[in-house]
This record gives C-alpha cells, sequence and structure tokens, in this order.
C-alpha cells in the first residue's frame, strides 16, 4: 500500500501491572514511538480494558497549575483511568471499599509524562494527584458524568495518613470542603 513501507505493527503496546498494594490498582505502562521529532504514544484501545470501559464513555482532560491538589475523589461505580500527558504529577490512592482485603491501605507514586503510562483506578478507591508543574492529565472515564456518584474525602485526612509533599496546596472550594472520615472508620470503630 503506498506510504506504509517500513511501518510496523505495534502489537504489545501496552503493560498492565499490580500497583500500590491496592486490590484492582494498576499501572498501565505505555510503549511511545520516538523519533527525531519525538514521540507518538497510543493512550487508549477498547481492546485493552474491554471488560472495565467496553466502548469509552467520557475522555477527560484537566489542565493544573503547580501545586495545585485535585482529591480526594471517589465512586461507587466508575472506574478512572489517568493518563497525564504533560508534566509531572503525584498520584494518591486509598482504598475505601467495605470487605476490600486492602481497605484503608493508600499508596503514591509519581507519575511523568516524560515517561508514558496511566493508571487504572476501580470504585470506591479516592483517589487525587497534585501537579508537581505545569501538568495535563488525560482521564478516560467508564460513565458519563453523574454527580450522584461523586465523593469526596479530605486530602490530609489524618486517618489515611498520605504524604504529599505539600502542607498548603492549591485547592477547590469543593476540595476545600471535603470531609474527613469518622473516627475509627475501616478499623472496626464508628462508620467502619
Amino acid at each position: 500500500m503506498p506510504g506504509m513501507a517500513g511501518r510496523e505493527t505495534r502489537e504489545k503496546i501496552l503493560e498492565r501491572t499490580p500497583a500500590g498494594g491496592i486490590e484492582g490498582l494498576e499501572r498501565l505502562a505505555l510503549s511511545p514511538s520516538r523519533d527525531v521529532r519525538g514521540c507518538f504514544v497510543e493512550l487508549y484501545r477498547s481492546s485493552w480494558l474491554s471488560g472495565i470501559f467496553g466502548e469509552c464513555s467520557q475522555l477527560n482532560c484537566s489542565v493544573s497549575l503547580p501545586g495545585v491538589l485535585r482529591g480526594l475523589h471517589y465512586h461507587l461505580e466508575q472506574w478512572d483511568a489517568w493518563f497525564p500527558v504533560a508534566g509531572r504529577i503525584r498520584a494518591a490512592m486509598a482504598d475505601l471499599r467495605t470487605g476490600s482485603p486492602t481497605r484503608m491501605k493508600t499508596c503514591v507514586m509519581d507519575l511523568s509524562a516524560s515517561e508514558p503510562c496511566g493508571i487504572l483506578i476501580p470504585p470506591g478507591v479516592a483517589h487525587g494527584y497534585l501537579a508537581i508543574d505545569h501538568a495535563v492529565v488525560v482521564y478516560l472515564v467508564n460513565r458519563f458524568y453523574d454527580g450522584t456518584d461523586e465523593y469526596g474525602v479530605a486530602w490530609d485526612d489524618p486517618l489515611l495518613g498520605i504524604d504529599w509533599g505539600t502542607v498548603s496546596p492549591v485547592l477547590s472550594e469543593r476540595d476545600m470542603n471535603n470531609p474527613g472520615l469518622p473516627a475509627g472508620y475501616g478499623r472496626g470503630g464508628p462508620g467502619a
């Protein structure tokens, strides 16, 4: 076919590996094609996550200035897949699922557009990120936006003990007002 000489078939361009010790949380390693111009990265192919996303429901993009913290948010029904496409972020996750073997486990990981990858976040896992520098994050969700499936937890909740590397992030009004977890949450106490 004209113009197709030298092009390779890219079969293995996504590697899924468990991440952060939280059940269902996965790191999505992408394989960029690099040349003198830069690189090309395929962020999503329906066959990669077909059991979760099927037909992609919604694709979003957020742009954050350095020091902006978005989160912690969680959903009871929605899966998220995040892909930083510019800059660096510090992503934090906390398993809030009742009955999960990793309940109350937290993890923090730095993700960078210079090393193309993503993170797959299951329902019930609270998630947020701090923009280390100017950051653009593309995220895929398996459901259209539904305000009744939007929940939040304080980014600095002492029961979670997440080390963001900052004590004074830039927060939205919503995230400033996210509640803390009740005392004893997840450890057999009230609200467990």
